[in-house]
């Protein structure tokens, strides 16, 4: 069904292997969670929009009109996706930061100018939410050693606080190690103790692998990014319902029924809509052919390599964690250096997510969880997409084994 709905895998180049002497090795692209391939049909869609469809919706003639009607259009089908009550919901942003900056301070700068209320959220967020619930001097909730919010510290927080609390972000899944969060039972909590709290989650990494459509009538803001489910870059939305009252980061335009100001992205509104509609139609079919490849890999690289980690798992239980995502933390390396070395031999990937990267700092999701800083400095992300073939999981298995190896005997030849 996938391959039939024009989401083919993508071709990767041959190399010549230096670790294991294969002459016919594949590229291997594991770094989805930071962007994967736009989706064929998606760029199809957005195409025109860049050419002759080029009017601005804010204006009134024809080609303005024909603009406006394609990102409603857009909306309706981003709010089926989702499970939205309708496309009015859906605030176009330029992608997952914006959207979770507007949920966390635009509801505090609407409910509170003075800045008296305290924003909450879950230690390992994005930080695009947990810079902002910084700023709005917040407080963090703790997390276990499997990534796992602690609901107990919720309600603890939410029942001592002495300021009122704005609103809750807990994210729905993690985009560094994957670990999906109970999103239900953090709404219970909230509905519960702060009634008058909203309810935000971070879903960027999540809906390209969850169905939404059970979680988001529980929340009253949802933040989605059109680049991690196949849609192009510069364009994402936040839902958010009519509880919402929101003030504008971006102010100088009446756009997004006055939520958010400036010339909308047309093309990359109309492009996000044909990706999401595909991923809610192919989620399952993905899901089951991309969740084997991925523990394929991990089983492999955790046999093979010693003390090499799966963050946050025991005994191989994964149903709590995202079916694209495996996260190592590996001993006596350092991921700068194995991210080097991998690269060498075709092998894209990251240490943590992608707005840290180049800032080799242990991430502050593994430091909720407790890693140790030595083995969190050897973290690892491999991160599956809808393109991802069983080539490309064979080239990692048999090139990261053999990398780790060699920068161990490298170090022990050096100290």
């Amino acid at each position: 069904m996938l391959w039939s709905m024009g989401l083919a895998p993508i071709d990767k180049t041959s190399t010549d292997s230096a670790l294991t002497g294969s002459t016919d090795a594949v590229t291997a692209y594991l770094d989805n969670a930071a962007t994967t391939a736009m989706h064929p049909p998606a760029i199809d869609a957005m195409l025109p929009y860049l050419t002759e469809h080029f009017g601005n919706p804010s204006g009134a003639h024809s080609m303005a009109r024909d603009a406006r009607r394609a990102m409603d259009d857009a909306r309706d089908q981003i709010a089926s996706a989702v499970g939205a009550r309708s496309g009015g919901d859906v605030i176009f942003c330029s992608g997952g930061t914006e959207s979770d900056n507007l949920a966390v301070l635009g509801v505090a700068a609407a409910e509170d100018p003075s800045g008296v209320s305290m924003p909450v959220c879950s230690a390992i967020e994005h930080h695009a939410v947990l810079e902002s619930v910084e700023h709005r001097d917040g407080q963090t909730v703790q997390v276990g050693s499997d990534g796992i919010i602690d609901l107990g510290h919720l309600e603890t927080i939410l029942t001592t606080a002495t300021r009122p609390i704005s609103v809750v972000s807990v994210m729905m899944a993690n985009n560094e190690v994957g670990v999906i969060q109970p999103i239900a039972a953090v709404a219970e909590v909230v509905r519960r103790h702060a009634p008058g709290a909203l309810i935000h989650t971070d879903a960027v990494q999540a809906f390209c692998w969850l169905d939404l459509a059970d979680i988001t009538p529980l929340v009253d803001m949802v933040s989605i990014s059109a680049h991690k489910f196949g849609g192009p870059k510069g364009i994402g939305a936040l839902i958010a319902g009519d509880r919402v009252a929101l003030s504008p980061r971006a102010i100088g335009g009446s756009q997004e029924r006055e939520r958010r100001g400036g010339t909308q992205n047309v093309g990359g509104a109309v492009a996000m809509g044909v990706a999401a509609e595909l991923v809610a139609t192919t989620r399952t079919d993905a899901l089951e052919r991309v969740a084997p490849l991925r523990d394929l890999l991990a089983d492999s690289l955790v046999a093979a390599i010693p003390d090499g980690n799966e963050t946050g798992i025991s005994d191989g239980d994964r149903s709590q964690r995202l079916a694209s995502v495996c996260h190592l933390c590996i001993d006596d390396i350092e991921s700068e250096a194995l991210l080097i070395l991998l690269e060498r031999e075709g092998i894209f990937a990251s240490a943590a997510s992608s707005c840290a990267s180049g800032a080799m700092e242990p991430s502050h999701v593994l430091g909720a969880m407790g890693v140790p800083r030595d083995r969190a400095k050897g973290s690892l992300r491999l991160s599956l997409g809808y393109h991802t073939t069983r080539a490309e999981i064979d080239h990692a298995i048999a090139v990261i084994p053999t990398a780790v190896e060699k920068l161990r005997a490298n170090e022990s030849r050096n100290s």
